[in-house]
């Protein structure tokens, strides 16, 4: 679900959220588990969590909702718009990093929160890695795949504007 404009990345500009959606579909291609949700893309302003969160439990009542998210995420959750709603309307689901440990915001001691730590293979880069390697003109083909590779190119994505 791609976001339209992240509140924690507002000094970030990335790619447009059509070619999110198209780097989404070439990476997910072929694979029936995943689908594609864009309507955070149709609203205007910053991309609440709690607003979607809202909106999938009024289309889907009695669903229960795990909300993926690093563990740089966790550690500062409790700056997130409304955090405490959006651990009513869904459970965390933390993927560590590197092996390291999961470490909560601060201001989640002592509120209770359903939480899965999602244990991940130690990987040497990250969508920052991807993004400064694209606008360096650097091939990304071993850190996205051949056809997001090969968008990020073709559309000189995360290319910094020379003067």
């Amino acid at each position: 679900m791609p976001a339209r404009q992240s509140p924690h990345k507002a000094d970030h500009a990335p790619a447009s959220g059509a070619d999110r959606v198209v780097m989404l579909q070439r990476l997910t291609e072929g694979e029936p588990r995943f689908s594609i949700d864009v309507r955070e893309l149709d609203r205007t302003g910053p991309s609440f969590t709690v607003d979607t969160l809202r909106e999938l439990h009024a289309e889907q009542p009695g669903t229960r909702f795990w909300l993926v998210i690093g563990q740089d995420q966790y550690a500062r959750f409790d700056t997130w718009h409304e955090w405490r709603e959006i651990l009513a309307l869904a459970g965390l689901a933390v993927a560590a990093r590197d092996g390291d440990g999961v470490r909560a915001a601060p201001g989640l001691s002592g509120t209770p929160h359903a939480l899965r730590i999602i244990e991940m293979p130690a990987l040497p880069h990250s969508a920052t890695t991807v993004r400064s390697r694209a606008a360096a003109g650097l091939d990304v083909t071993a850190l996205v795949g051949p056809p997001v590779a090969r968008y990020i190119a073709d559309h000189h994505l995360y290319r910094i504007a020379s003067s």
